[in-house]
């Protein structure tokens, strides 16, 4: 496509005409699930338990509430209308529409998804996807899966297929799926399907669309969408049979008729995407034609199952292929809103061209990102992390005065007590980044800020959409919190917001020349109001010390931190009162950038500055009590209040690095021009002069505000970088490794902490995450940031103590170590080793499987091996930044 010269690519201009909404590029992408069952939107169960409420055996069955799955699919923004593929190798029970996974009652560690699939290309318009699922030839182990995890305990590892021989002499099939968009609803499905096995294998492909079900919930029915067969011309080459099959697609609201055409002569079914009452209920079904009926066509043979008259509201081409050994075939679909201009036309004549120059032009969009400077792994690693992160934008459904009042069934009345029964104003239908398309098919509020910081250099505009969702009215609550996730939205996580925001806001700014304030003073209010909720309810004493729950860390102490403590009893924590300093620090910078031009903001800056410096001195001086620093260990600890005694919980953790993202320098230029923000500082230090120890002045004048205060900065990061404590070899540690040999425990009580750098030891938070050893990708990040912040501010001035041998580190030279020993988790080292892949032999070694890269959601203390969910390519894809800004300082360095 002819491109103007400010865009420098295809894909830049696509986004332009996005931005400018002279073309909807984005109204078609990657939106489908990989999960929709065991989510808490289709629990609709007195006790509250998603997982047994709609289990894996009900989904093929049972129409979804509230949205849809499927395998590699693609559906519109508003999850009209669903495209997505089937498979059945002739072995497996059931008809392949939907990743199989454990529950998070069955698995030994939580939920778990039990496939093996990659999303490798994306571009932010959906312009190019490619997608591939490894589909074993064997029956799938579904019974095998989940007795090996009954079997297991928390202390041992999961099960996953290529332990059970699910790909043994290459015994599986590649299905790869593509798309290419000719215009924003013109779009190129491309389906490969490859043997690598040693066999011939018969092989039948689904390629399905659907309507999602809007209409069931109400009586009388809503209106009822169809998809229906069209004739179509015979072949030229082939009389009798025809060129291609088709379909239309039509939806009685306004939005339109769709045109599918199949290439081929395959076989056309329809059923309704409806719930099969008989199966689940012993009831009756509303029609003959339910959701299942593709299963029971092709897995069963019961054809009677699918509608004769070929019309209903979810259908599939079903083409049966045989594979020689090695052997490929390919399926192309076209889903368009354009009719063929005569019967003659040929809806493929153009296609391979087409998918050529989309894959040429996500190959030049990326080089644009990526720069010349990185080397063929860093491109890789990046181009896949950036994939992962565009295919987990998931269309997410909740009303939630709706999933509580019910539909034409009212539910249990113990529901109106139940999960969010306070945010009944949250009603959402938007497109959000997801943290795992399956195992977290829900947003997460401090996942998605990192999510939108890794978005920033792949696509800008989506990544301050992002941002924005959850400040709107039907996101924030009232009361100002911010929802966390699904499972309960008022749970708390940690305050990154305006941290985020402003982090836009400057890669915005370095990208097309010039800020987004409009963006920066929108975000900016409706936080003022988070930040009051916070004070007015986590400061419960008024001393500036926070409470804050578990704060997305989820087993990092002795107990719960989200359950309510025995009467008397009150734990202060130190990361809620350094996230907190942090948080004034990041909402002081953003009055700081706006009262340039206003000057209004600068009482609020100084409002956030003292705000800050108060948190800064409660972190280290309590009158008549215990302060969170403790000078004796020269680390940060949460203090557990127990009437009127104190004692510090003396566990090694990231809780004690925290206060360390507690920093800002004000350029003396900023500190000058600003009249009303300086005298108003000038005027409460003079009153307060106890509490400027947070406030380092620089020769030229810069103001470096730090919660840690120099001298005890050395000291936390001498922490920091000591090997024997939280430096790993692949990035910080989340629990100290000294406590493999000394674990915390609690006079009195039975728990304790030990040094764990695997997976959970425990069921804590479900035992999916483990927070005591692994490292964790927004930590280090947040750490390599703050580290620069420092080098801004202190320079030389500031060595971090040497240890194990190594020399002392300027904060430089320490954040660009972090740096690269965080992305060498993901980089093929001279061993030809990925650390993400540990001693899985098959991963490591095998050329189908080592160059495809897992984006885990945390990894090994000690190895670097993923762990946790294994597409969690949501925070993990700041590995994308941090090779970016790594490429960077090279140049800089020359």
């Amino acid at each position: 496509m002819n491109k103007p010269p400010h865009a420098p690519t295809a894909e830049h201009q696509r986004l332009e005409e996005s931005r400018d909404r002279r073309e909807r590029w984005k109204s078609w992408g990657p939106y489908l699930a990989e999960r929709a069952w065991g989510t808490v939107r289709e629990d609709y169960s007195k006790q509250g338990h998603a997982w047994e409420h709609f289990p894996h055996d009900h989904a093929r069955s049972r129409a979804y509430r509230w949205n849809e799955d499927g395998l590699g699919g693609l559906c519109d923004r508003n999850q009209t209308l669903c495209l997505a593929v089937a498979l059945w190798n002739e072995r497996d029970a059931i008809l392949k529409e939907r990743a199989f996974g454990l529950s998070g009652p069955e698995g030994n560690h939580g939920e778990d998804v039990k496939e093996v699939y990659y999303y490798e290309d994306a571009t932010p318009t959906a312009s190019y996807l490619r997608y591939l699922y490894r589909y074993p030839q064997r029956a799938y182990p579904y019974a095998e899966l989940v007795d090996a995890a009954r079997h297991r305990t928390s202390a041992d590892p999961e099960v996953n297929l290529e332990d059970l021989g699910a790909f043994t002499d290459r015994r599986y099939t590649d299905v790869t799926v593509e798309y290419a968009k000719r215009s924003p609803t013109d779009i190129l499905m491309v389906i490969t399907v490859e043997n690598h096995g040693p066999d011939p294998v018969p092989l039948h492909v689904l390629p399905h669309v659907w309507f999602r079900n809007t209409w069931s919930w109400s009586d009388p029915l809503g209106p009822l969408p169809e998809i229906h067969a069209v004739d179509t011309p015979e072949d030229p080459g082939a009389p009798g049979a025809p060129a291609f099959v088709a379909m239309r697609a039509v939806h009685p609201s306004d939005f339109g008729t769709y045109h599918v055409y199949v290439e081929g002569a395959p076989e056309l079914l329809f059923t309704n995407n409806e719930t099969h009452h008989e199966r689940l209920y012993g009831t009756p079904s509303r029609t003959p034609y339910v959701k299942d009926a593709f299963h029971d066509a092709v897995v069963g043979g019961a054809l009677r199952r699918v509608n004769p008259e070929r019309r209903g509201t979810k259908a599939a081409s079903w083409h049966r292929l045989v594979l020689p050994p090695g052997g490929s075939a390919r399926i192309r679909l076209r889903l368009t809103t354009n009719a063929l201009a005569d019967a003659l036309s040929n809806p493929f004549s153009d296609a391979d061209a087409l998918l050529a120059e989309r894959r040429r032009e996500a190959d030049a969009y990326y080089l644009h990102i990526q720069g010349p400077d990185l080397s063929d792994d860093h491109r890789l690693i990046h181009r896949q992390a950036a994939a992962g992160l565009l295919w987990t934008m998931q269309f997410y459904n909740y009303d939630v005065d709706i999933w509580l009042r019910g539909d034409a069934i009212t539910p249990p009345p113990e529901r109106f007590q139940g999960r969010n029964n306070h945010w009944r104003h949250l009603s959402i239908a938007d497109v959000i980044s997801m943290p795992d398309a399956w195992e977290y098919p829900w947003f997460a509020a401090w996942d998605l800020a990192f999510h939108a910081v890794a978005l920033s250099a792949i696509d800008i505009d989506l990544a301050k959409a992002q941002l924005k969702l959850l400040v709107k009215e039907w996101y924030q609550h009232p009361s100002g919190q911010l929802p966390a996730y699904e499972w309960e939205f008022s749970d708390l996580n940690p305050p990154v917001h305006a941290w985020a925001t402003f982090q836009l806001y400057k890669i915005e700014r370095r990208q097309r020349g010039t800020g987004d304030k409009v963006f920066l003073e929108r975000v900016f209010h409706k936080l003022l109001i988070n930040f009051a909720w916070w004070v007015n309810r986590r400061d419960v004493q008024g001393n500036n010390v926070f409470e804050g729950g578990f704060l997305g860390l989820d087993n990092i102490s002795l107990f719960d931190r989200s359950e309510a403590l025995p009467p008397g009893m009150r734990l202060e924590q130190a990361d809620a009162t350094a996230w907190m300093a942090m948080y004034c620090l990041d909402l002081m910078r953003i009055a700081l950038e706006l009262a340039q031009d206003n000057s209004a903001y600068e009482d609020l800056a100084s409002k956030f500055l003292e705000h800050f410096l108060r948190i800064a001195y409660a972190l280290h001086h309590v009158d008549g009590g215990l302060p969170l620093w403790s000078e004796e260990d020269g680390f940060y600890f949460d203090v557990l209040q127990n009437g009127d005694h104190s004692q510090h919980l003396k566990i090694r953790s990231v809780v004690g690095l925290i206060p360390l993202f507690a920093v800002h320098v004000i350029p003396p230029e900023v500190y000058r021009n600003l009249d009303n923000f300086r005298r108003r500082t000038e005027w409460f230090l003079t009153r307060n002069p106890h509490l400027a120890e947070a406030i380092t002045i620089r020769p030229d004048g810069r103001k470096v505000l730090s919660a840690v205060p120099p001298g005890r900065l050395e000291r936390v990061l001498g922490h920091l970088f000591n090997e024997a404590e939280f430096l790993s070899p692949h990035g910080p540690r989340s629990l100290s490794r000294e406590h493999a040999a000394h674990p915390m425990r609690l006079a009195g009580a039975d728990h304790e902490v030990r040094y764990e750098p695997g997976e959970s030891p425990d069921r804590m938070k479900g035992g999916n995450s483990n927070w005591r050893g692994p490292v964790w990708f927004p930590m280090g990040y947040l750490l390599c940031r703050s580290l620069l912040r420092l080098d801004h501010g202190f320079g030389d001035r500031l060595l971090i103590p040497g240890s194990n041998g190594h020399a002392p580190r300027t904060p430089r030279e320490a954040a660009l170590e972090l740096a690269c020993r965080m992305v060498s988790i993901f980089e093929r080292g001279p061993d030809g080793r990925r650390p993400v892949y540990g001693d899985d032999d098959l991963f490591q070694h095998d050329p189908h499987f080592r160059d495809r890269i897992l984006f885990f959601e945390y990894f090994h203390g000690d190895t670097g091996k993923g762990l946790g969910a294994a597409h969690q390519t949501g925070w993990t894809a700041l590995v994308g930044d941090l090779i970016l800004r790594l490429a960077r300082a090279r140049r800089h360095r020359g």
